[in-house]
């Protein structure tokens, strides 16, 4: 039996297709124990560390992070017997990638065996001594006769002539006997011939005042000389030469609208499950939304209460958790908001498996806090702690995110007041949670300061008809404007 064994991506729940390597959490060399987690891969629910199946060695590492891997495809081979001695090649199944080169010494001892249509004896591929083909790695046999290249210093073989008798030899031309030249005479930068200038006196004085060389002028006058109006010409040249010339506005760039000022975010994992499910339900339940305001204030000041109490001191408590313990009343009192559609019958389930949609760095997920029905405040209050904990870790599991049977989202912690929901796949219902505001508010028939909060209702109109999500939705902000009062009415 092989002691290389390779690891495949498996099937982590919900009949998933695919994973991306996040991180791996060995290397090639490592000594590894079973159950040892030794990869982190994302799927299209969540980040989860896989365990080894054996104990061993890692042999070798088939995809780097950040890749895609569809599942039953080898991740990592593992040397389950690494003490054996050394692996014999029929043992392992690296990839190519990973296997050394071949040295030009073991290329060179490779032996062919003869085929049929072998060259003659003597030609380049041709049978050697011992029944050996030679070949010149890294070309193909060449069928033609050896030729040695010539040296340096070789003269190229001629044709034999008849020998006849020599010519007597031209008399060599006499060569041309060399004439003297006379040297052209040197010009300046400005085309004139180099010399004494030819300006007069005054000429000279003006230039001298101004600042200009006559040397780099070319007169106008008689014979080349330098008239005074040379003179005058070269200053304002030079006068113009030396203002400050006015410099141009560099010109605004062009704005740029291309792939340069683009982001592109490969959809993938988590979003990709999301948008998928998203625009499924959206296009397949017909969605209706109903909204309600409602005072909190007794609300607030019972969990302020709940607070004080010494049993609760260690325990989160937040608005969020009324607003649950509201739902799942709710719930007992209308049995069919908590159902499935299932094409030719509603499914009404007895139990409620409650999401909590939480936001993470990976995207929204939305796990669930199974049979939440059957827990007291306190066991609620824990469960959600550990939930949102979890998802913000990046650890909740395929299994925490599968079967939710109703849904909060709690958009209030971002300052919203309150939103329309898309339904998650085969919910009826999902309730949005707005924020909580100091509002003025009409109270006992007076205006006073008020916490007031919007809930935001979306449910599917096939299953869920208009007098049912009202009342649903009425019966969650009774509990909210009184949560002591519903209590001892409902329980």
């Amino acid at each position: 039996m092989s002691r290389i064994k390779e690891f495949n991506l498996p099937d982590l729940g919900e009949g998933l297709t695919e994973g991306e390597i996040l991180a791996w959490l060995v290397k090639v060399g490592d000594d590894i124990e079973l159950n040892q987690p030794i990869v982190e891969v994302e799927t299209a629910k969540a980040a989860v560390e896989i365990p080894a199946k054996w104990a061993g060695r890692v042999q070798a590492i088939f995809h780097p992070e950040g890749s895609t891997v569809e599942v039953g495809v080898p991740i990592i081979a593992i040397d389950t017997d690494p003490n054996a001695g050394p692996i014999e090649e029929s043992t392992t199944a690296a990839p190519a990638s990973d296997l050394p080169a071949p040295s030009a010494a073991s290329l060179a001892a490779v032996e062919v065996a003869p085929a049929e249509g072998m060259v003659e004896p003597g030609l380049i591929g041709g049978v050697a001594p011992g029944g050996r083909t030679a070949v010149l790695v890294g070309y193909g046999p060449r069928n033609a006769p050896a030729k040695r290249r010539p040296r340096k210093g070789d003269v190229p073989a001629q044709p034999a002539a008849p020998v006849q008798a020599a010519a007597p030899a031209a008399p060599a031309p006499a060569a041309p006997v060399p004439v003297a030249s006379a040297p052209a005479p040197a010009v300046n930068g400005n085309g004139r011939v180099s010399g004494p200038v030819l300006a007069k006196p005054p000429v000279r004085k003006l230039a001298k005042d101004l600042g200009i060389d006559l040397a780099t002028l070319t007169g106008s006058g008689p014979l080349g000389s330098i008239t005074r109006e040379d003179v005058q010409r070269a200053a304002s040249a030079t006068a113009a030469a030396a203002e400050p010339q006015p410099v141009a506005a560099p010109a605004a760039s062009a704005a740029s609208f291309g792939a340069d000022r683009e982001q592109r975010i490969p959809v993938k994992g988590v979003r990709k499950l999301t948008a998928e499910n998203m625009a499924r339900s959206a296009f397949t339940a017909p969605h209706v939304t109903e909204f309600l305001t409602v005072d909190v204030t007794r609300a607030m000041k019972a969990l302020d209460r709940l607070r004080d109490r010494r049993e609760w001191r260690d325990v989160r408590v937040s608005p969020l958790l009324l607003v649950a313990k509201a739902v799942l009343l709710a719930v007992k009192r209308y049995p069919m908001v908590n159902s499935t559609w299932a094409g030719d019958e509603i499914v009404v389930k007895e139990y409620v498996n409650l999401g909590i949609a939480a936001a993470t760095e990976r995207g929204l997920i939305v796990p669930n806090i199974k049979d939440a029905g059957r827990l007291s405040l306190r066991e609620l209050a824990d469960a959600m702690t550990e939930l949102v904990q979890t998802a913000k870790s990046g650890k909740t599991s395929p299994a925490d995110m599968s079967g939710g049977t109703l849904t909060i989202t709690n958009v209030g912690v971002f300052g919203v007041d309150t939103g329309t929901p898309i339904l998650p796949p085969g919910e009826s219902a999902i309730l949005a949670f707005g924020a909580v505001r100091e509002q003025p508010w009409v109270h006992k028939g007076k205006v006073k300061p008020r916490l007031v909060t919007t809930l935001g209702l979306s449910f599917d109109h096939r299953i869920i008809d208009g007098e049912l999500g009202s009342k649903f939705l009425r019966d969650i902000g009774d509990f909210l404007a009184d949560p002591e009062a519903a209590l001892l009415a409902w329980t």
